[in-house]
């Protein structure tokens, strides 16, 4: 049994899946992560698929120092346009979310209905080697692998849409109120003209 980051609520029906000591690069993990988080698990799924083709980007918000730019990573409105297509890190967690996906079937769960409510990525620690410098010196050559954990859950169902009966209590006309209006409204006015 290992330990996640977080517990999720018993009542609430999940699937949980985990990599520890992964060889990919962190950096590139914890991005695909950040953007995975709170999507749909096809969608997701579609998303890495997509990465490994060169048809998405993943949107590089954090770890950004030296990342190119790229007119893909427009479509996720990544800041200065940061992105990079890490096929590695993708194969690894497109496969660790098909497990999560499937530990859900398994457990009964509506596969449909899953999303990614928890992502986390931590570093794990460097993998050491070395290389040969200039003049008889050695250098370091550390790998900076990774530990993953995914949490999926089912979506709630929507709320219908209210009827137009419902939505004449709002106002004369049917219009939603503004919250300046609403205040208004909740005051009761005190004493007599």
């Amino acid at each position: 049994m290992t330990r996640y980051a977080v517990e999720p609520d018993a009542s609430v029906a999940h699937s949980k899946t985990r990599g520890s000591h992964l060889r990919v690069h962190f950096k590139h993990c914890r991005e695909i992560a950040h953007h995975v988080s709170g999507m749909q698990v096809e969608k997701a799924i579609r998303f890495l698929d997509d990465v490994m083709a060169f048809k998405s980007v993943v949107p590089f918000v954090k770890y950004t120092g030296g990342i190119g730019r790229k007119a893909q990573a427009k479509q996720h409105k990544s800041p200065g346009n940061n992105g990079r297509w890490p096929v590695k890190a993708a194969a690894v967690i497109k496969s660790m979310l098909q497990n999560a996906a499937a530990n859900a079937e398994t457990k009964g769960l509506d596969v449909d209905a899953l999303y990614v409510s928890h992502a986390q990525c931590n570093r794990a620690p460097a993998g050491r080697r070395r290389t040969y410098r200039a003049h008889g010196r050695i250098g370091k050559y550390a790998s900076q692998p990774a530990h993953v954990e995914f949490i999926l859950s089912e979506s709630k169902r929507g709320v219908a849409k209210a009827s137009e009966d419902d939505e004449a209590g709002e106002g004369a006309t049917g219009a939603r109120l503004t919250r300046k209006q609403a205040a208004k409204r909740r005051f009761v006015k005190v004493g007599g003209d």
